[in-house]
């Protein structure tokens, strides 16, 4: 698997390692001859808003403060990034909440040790030639519905919600798109006729005019409402395993994090914008702009899970997924986060 290292630096990693000894090095940090911790972070879409965190925090050079050496790797499928934790390649992954449960599902562990926010972030588009005909999930029968990958989080919300409508994931075809241009390529193309996708993408399509949101899980009223509850999402997670055997480590990145989370809380989306490499901005920065302004409110201040969200989480994956039905009952919550980390994180001071 090739890993896409940020600050446009291109790095291919070819990896021969076996599969003990993938699964040995998931468990290892290395340090350097300075006594840094090395640590490699798979973004699942480094230049989606949902997972800014990521990039922002060596942007202001937290991490670096922590006394940590990041390496940041682009990955545009969640999904394909936790293959990345799993396989021993990353040590952490910026990515969603909800793959804790489903991977404890299947008899994996891996935890969320800072919450970035308790909400998606995401929008279902719409294709405004078809808005008309697709007013909700119980529409989607028949419809050809964008995910960057099967087994995505966007896969998990497009089942949730077509589920919610009354449709199973058998009367509709999900197909791979992945996200930004791909994503309105398949639109323009007409090979989707509706999608969930994040910010800028959401402003770019309602920018254009090329298609409408149906379901905007960007806020908390509106993930209610589409979810029956909070769903939390964007977050740090690590496999168990290693966050039991580094916490000095972990702590670290929460505290790189949670600086990075109340630096947001401070600064307005024009100033979140100058921080960031300009290639974020695909070339419109009053676009890019806006769309920060229409997501930065979905970061938490101080990387808290919220129990009652990740409960809802549980639940809406106990209805729609494959994988947690028929194991819901078993899923220990207390698992698939720690605010431990958090609740410690030393925060440096102007």
């Amino acid at each position: 698997m090739k890993l896409k290292k940020t600050a446009g630096i291109a790095v291919a990693l070819l990896l021969t390692l076996t599969g003990t000894v993938a699964c040995r090095d998931s468990r290892t940090v290395d340090f350097g001859a300075s006594g840094s911790p090395h640590i490699k972070i798979m973004i699942g879409g480094l230049s989606k808003v949902i997972y800014l965190p990521g990039q922002l925090a060596q942007q202001l050079g937290a991490y670096q403060r922590q006394g940590l050496d990041v390496e940041l790797f682009d990955q545009p499928s969640g999904a394909n990034a936790e293959t990345s934790l799993l396989a021993g390649e990353v040590q952490a992954v910026v990515g969603f909440y909800d793959h804790t449960i489903d991977l404890q599902s299947k008899e994996q562990c891996i935890t969320s040790v800072v919450q970035f926010a308790n909400v998606p972030g995401e929008a279902e588009m719409v294709s405004t030639a078809k808005a008309g005909e697709i007013r909700s999930g119980a529409d989607f029968k028949g419809r050809n519905l964008g995910i960057t990958s099967l087994g995505s989080s966007t896969d998990f919300l497009t089942k949730a919600l077509a589920s919610r409508g009354g449709v199973s994931s058998k009367q509709y075809a999900p197909v791979k798109v992945g996200a930004g241009q791909t994503f309105i390529s398949a639109l323009d193309q007409g090979s989707i006729d509706a999608g969930m996708t994040t910010d800028p993408t959401i402003a770019q399509l309602t920018n254009t005019g090329k298609a409408k949101i149906l379901y905007d899980m960007r806020t908390e009223e509106g993930t209610r409402a589409a979810l029956g509850g909070l769903y939390p999402a964007s977050s740090l997670y690590m496999g168990c395993e290693i966050v039991q055997r580094y916490p000095e480590v972990v702590q670290k990145l929460a505290n790189a994090f949670v600086e990075t989370l109340q630096w947001l809380d401070k600064h307005s989306a024009e100033e979140v914008a100058a921080k960031m490499p300009p290639s974020f901005a695909g070339g419109d920065n009053a676009l890019y702009v806006k769309s920060l302004k229409d997501s930065l409110p979905m970061f938490t201040s101080d990387g808290r899970m919220d129990p009652a969200g990740a409960q809802n989480a549980l639940n809406v994956l106990g209805e729609s997924s494959s994988n947690v039905k028929p194991r819901k009952d078993k899923i220990d919550l207390s698992k698939t986060y720690t605010t431990q980390f958090v609740d410690a994180a030393k925060v440096p001071t102007d």
